[in-house]
Parts: C-alpha cells; sequence; structure tokens
C-alpha cells in the first residue's frame, strides 16, 4: 500500500473518471494508495477542497497560502489558527519561498512564511516546504524562527545533498515526486540514493509533475508509484520495502 504525500486534489481532472471524484476514489482504492494528503494553495480554494474529500477517512488536509498566490487573501497566523481547527488538518502549508516565479521586493513572502511557521508551532504541526531558487533564505528563515521544534517536509526536493544535509538537520523531512524519474535529475537521484531511510517520503504533486513514463501529461496519486519504483532501483532494494518504508515514514511525523 502506498502513500502520495503530496497532491492537491481539488485541481486533478477527473474526466477519466466521467467528473467523478467517487470514481476516481474507487481507482485509488484499487492501485493500492492508502493514503492521501491534499495540500491547500490558497484560503479562497480551502472550503472547497475541504468539502470535496470530507467523506473519505483515507484522506488528510493541510491549511496554508503558497508563495507564489498573490491574488487571494493574505492569512494572518490567527486565521491559519483558526482554519486549522479542522478534524482533517494534519499539516500547515504549503509555504515556503518562490524567487523563480517572484522578482523584487520580496518582504511579503518572508512575513506569510515566517507567519506559517508560527501557527505550526502553535498548533503544534508539521510544515509543508516549498522552495524553489531561495535554499539560502529558506533554511535560514527555518532556523531564525526554531522550525525544527516541529519539522515538516521539504517537499517535491530539487536540491541538493548539501540542502538536503542542512533540512535533516533542522528535522525535516526530504520528499521526493515525479521530477526523480526525469533523466535529467542526476543531483536529485543522488539525494534519493543517500537519504536515511527513515526521513524519506513520496509524492506525486499532482496534477503537477507527472513522473515517466506519462512526463508533460496530467499527473494523478495513482502514479506515485511510479515515484517508488525509482528510488527502489536507485537503492537497490524492492518497490514493497520503498512503499512501506515511506508509509511508516508519514506516519511518523503526522498524527491522524
Amino acid at each position: 500500500m502506498l502513500i502520495d504525500s503530496h497532491c492537491h486534489l481539488d485541481r486533478i481532472d477527473l474526466a477519466p473518471y466521467e467528473g467523478s471524484f467517487a470514481n476516481f476514489m474507487l481507482a485509488v482504492a484499487d492501485n493500492q494508495i492508502e493514503h492521501l494528503l491534499s495540500i491547500s494553495i490558497d484560503l479562497e480554494s480551502y472550503p472547497t477542497m475541504l468539502s470535496l474529500v470530507s467523506d473519505y477517512s483515507q484522506i488528510s488536509v493541510t491549511v496554508g497560502v503558497h508563495p507564489n498566490e498573490h491574488n487571494g487573501k493574505e492569512p494572518t497566523v490567527e486565521e491559519l489558527v483558526a482554519l486549522a481547527q479542522a478534524e482533517k488538518v494534519i499539516g500547515i502549508g504549503e509555504t515556503g519561498l518562490d524567487y523563480f516565479r517572484n522578482e523584487g521586493e520580496l518582504d511579503w513572502q518572508h512575513k506569510r512564511f515566517r507567519n506559517h511557521i508560527e501557527t505550526a508551532k502553535i498548533l503544534k504541526k508539521p510544515l509543508i516546504i516549498h522552495t524553489r531558487e531561495a535554499k539560502e533564505d529558506t533554511l535560514r528563515i527555518l532556523r531564525e524562527e526554531n522550525a525544527g521544534e516541529v519539522g515538516g517536509i521539504i517537499h517535491c526536493f530539487t536540491e541538493d545533498w548539501a540542502f538536503a544535509k542542512d533540512a535533516l538537520d533542522l528535522g525535516f523531512y526530504i520528499s521526493f515526486s515525479g521530477i526523480v524519474t526525469f533523466n535529467s535529475a542526476k543531483e536529485i537521484k543522488e539525494v534519493a540514493k543517500k537519504i536515511p531511510y527513515d526521513r524519506f517520503l513520496i509524492e506525486t504533486d499532482s496534477p503537477y509533475l507527472a513522473p515517466v513514463p506519462h512526463r508533460g501529461k496530467p499527473n494523478y496519486p495513482l502514479y506515485v508509484r511510479y515515484v517508488a519504483d525509482c528510488i527502489a532501483d536507485l537503492r537497490g532494494t524492492t518497490f514493497r520495502d520503498i512503499a512501506e518504508q515511506s508509509n511508516k515514514n508519514f506516519r511518523t511525523l503526522f498524527t491522524m
């Protein structure tokens, strides 16, 4: 059985499932996906996401505002704490820094990140961290805010081993997405080989970043098996071994 530790269920294309989320969830069960963590991107769509998954015990959610979101409501600590009272909420984010899609004065992004960390510490829930071309500032803010008190996940890992070691030292897990299956992802593959056995997770980030052999097409949580297969090959072990260990790691990190 597999766990997809990061997906956006309110954004996936349900056309292959006759537009039915219930049909999609039947396919999830048929493909031995044990649990899904649906990640919040903004406060405006959060209620819809929560409603969509409310009837499914095998789905948990997070609450947060992505660093690339510009047009929605800016989250306060108080608002995040209130929204996170929903029973299904097990983490805070996704949050972090993104200098690839954002330019100019970025104090607003740093403040948003710090607000999420403060929220996570108040609630004692893990953080879901997005970082792109901002690794130094991401680590600096995590240290300054004592984010290691709650830990969390560096999701969709795209950095090097030096960054991974620093994140591990702060108490964070490293989550590999479909990017690890790309031929060009040589540095990420090396990290996947070295990561401690009790500190990695697997994810899809669906509907984005579909793994090989579906690269360039819509992504689905069902494809998390390709990530597990790839990491098993890289580490010289079995699919079952990676599936079981990533599940154990997920359940160690999160309280459900």
